[in-house]
């Protein structure tokens, strides 16, 4: 199961996110519902860079399964705010596609 923490600030912004772990929905290199988490989670790393000015730390570790992501620049810019609203709508659209056997989203507030 992907297990995939969103965070939030007081202000109900989305700050960052932590991925951990694989779907199990088919074997590996068939698994579309890891494929579609990874593409959402990577397109969203590389959209924050390309196109807002904001400041995130990010990590990749591929032998323990995780991303982490986290934005370091306060205030939070609209469009950063946007892409990470994209993220939480394509992996909660793919959880009730698929179903919490595979992925599981919690959501949990940072104090700030």
């Amino acid at each position: 199961m992907i297990n995939i923490t969103i965070y939030q600030n007081e202000q109900d912004e989305y700050t960052g996110f932590r991925m951990k772990g694989h779907a199990g929905y088919a074997e590996h290199g068939q698994d579309i519902v890891c494929a579609a988490v990874s593409v959402l989670v990577i397109n969203t790393i590389n959209s924050m860079e390309s196109f807002t000015e904001d400041r995130f730390d990010h990590a990749i570790h591929k032998e323990k399964d995780v991303v982490s992501f986290e934005l370091t620049s306060t205030p939070i810019s609209d469009s950063a705010e946007l892409l990470l609203r994209s993220l939480v709508l394509g992996l909660s659209g793919i959880c009730r596609e698929y179903g919490k056997k595979y992925l599981n989203i919690q959501f949990k507030r940072k104090q700030n």
